[in-house]
C-alpha cells in the first residue's frame, strides 16, 4: 500500500515594507497552511518571481511601497510571470483601479476578510 503524497499547499509572495504588518499577513496565511515567501520591497519579490524554480500562486503586495509602487510591481510581475493572479493590500482600497485578474482588500482587514478574499483567488 502507498501512502498518498502530501499536498503542497499554494505559494502566495507577501510584498510588504512595513516588518509588522508583514509578519502579521504571513502569521495568518501560514495559520490557513498556505507557504509563503516574505519580500520587504519590489527588488526581492522581483527576484522571486524571475527564480524560474520557484511556484508562486498569489502576489500579495501593498500598494505604498518604497522605489515602485505596488502598481508597477503588479504590472512587472505579470511580464515575468503573465497570468499571476495579485492582491492588492491598500489603506485606500476605494480609491483603487484594479485590472483584470487583480484584486484588492482594504487596510486594516480581519484575519477572516483576508482569509475570504485569499480564497476566493485560490482555488
Amino acid at each position: 500500500m502507498s501512502t498518498p503524497a502530501p499536498t503542497v499547499q499554494p505559494t502566495i509572495l507577501v510584498v510588504e515594507d512595513d516588518d509588522i504588518v508583514r509578519m502579521l499577513i504571513v502569521d495568518v496565511l501560514e495559520e490557513l497552511e498556505y507557504q509563503v515567501l516574505e519580500a520587504d520591497g519590489c527588488e526581492q519579490a522581483l527576484a522571486f518571481l524571475r527564480d524560474d524554480a520557484q511556484s508562486i500562486a498569489l502576489m500579495m503586495t501593498d500598494v505604498g511601497l518604497p522605489v515602485m509602487d505596488g502598481r508597477e510591481l503588479a504590472k512587472q510581475a505579470r511580464l515575468v510571470r503573465p497570468g499571476l493572479p495579485i492582491l492588492f493590500a491598500s489603506g485606500y482600497a476605494e480609491s483603487i483601479d484594479v485590472p483584470e485578474g487583480m484584486a484588492v482588500i482594504g487596510k486594516p482587514f480581519s484575519i477572516d476578510q483576508l482569509r475570504d478574499k485569499v480564497k476566493r483567488i485560490l482555488p
